[in-house]
């Protein structure tokens, strides 16, 4: 997560999302930059509403808006399956090695997912509170052009990114099947990624 004061800018960081590379590209630029532990890092729009919101609301008389970058739902899982196979992980809880990417998604859509397919939902990260507290600005992973002219204005800088946290690229073909199932179980995930500006 980094904040910027100045630009009344909060950057949620929602994981799988390439949001590392921004962390390390802009940390130094920002007001208030938290890379661990990963809860908070990774802290939802729920846990930024509960901890870090009230903080400014409260000291600073500010509420800043908040941006986020949310993956097409099944590159998002894929992403996750491939994370999860990296040579380190072998023979680990969580590693997918051996595990097809249509496994991997049946599991995840049970009720009661296994440690290697329980990775949350993205559409659970960035929901709206009770309170009103959400997303202001949501970016599409696809769409990196978009994204960092926004951050670029905003922030009213230049800046590089390097790649971070990349997964092992191996194909991820899923059925058809598998794919109905996913996009009947978890329709909200496609909504809300669907309902992102392209432009």
């Amino acid at each position: 997560m980094l904040v910027f004061y100045k630009a009344n800018l909060v950057f949620l960081s929602v994981p799988k999302t390439g949001t590392t590379a921004y962390e390390e590209a802009l940390r130094l630029h920002a007001d208030m930059a938290i890379m661990y532990p990963p809860m908070l890092k990774h802290a939802p729009v729920y846990r930024y509403n509960r901890f870090v919101r009230p903080m400014f609301l409260k000291v600073c008389d500010a509420e800043l808006e908040v941006m986020a970058v949310m993956r097409e739902p099944i590159s998002w899982l894929s992403s996750w399956w491939r994370y999860r196979q990296r040579p380190f992980m072998k023979d680990k809880p969580n590693a997918t090695h051996g595990i097809s990417f249509d496994d991997f998604v049946l599991a995840y859509l049970k009720g009661k997912k296994p440690g290697f397919a329980d990775v949350g939902s993205q559409a659970r990260f960035l929901e709206t509170q009770p309170n009103g507290t959400g997303v202001t600005h949501l970016f599409r992973y696809e769409n990196q052009e978009r994204l960092q002219a926004f951050l670029s204005d905003r922030l009213d800088l230049t800046f590089a990114l390097e790649r971070h946290n990349v997964s092992p690229s191996i194909p991820a073909e899923l059925s058809s099947d598998v794919e109905a199932r996913l996009r009947r179980k978890c329709a909200e995930e496609f909504e809300l990624y669907d309902s992102i500006p392209v432009a």
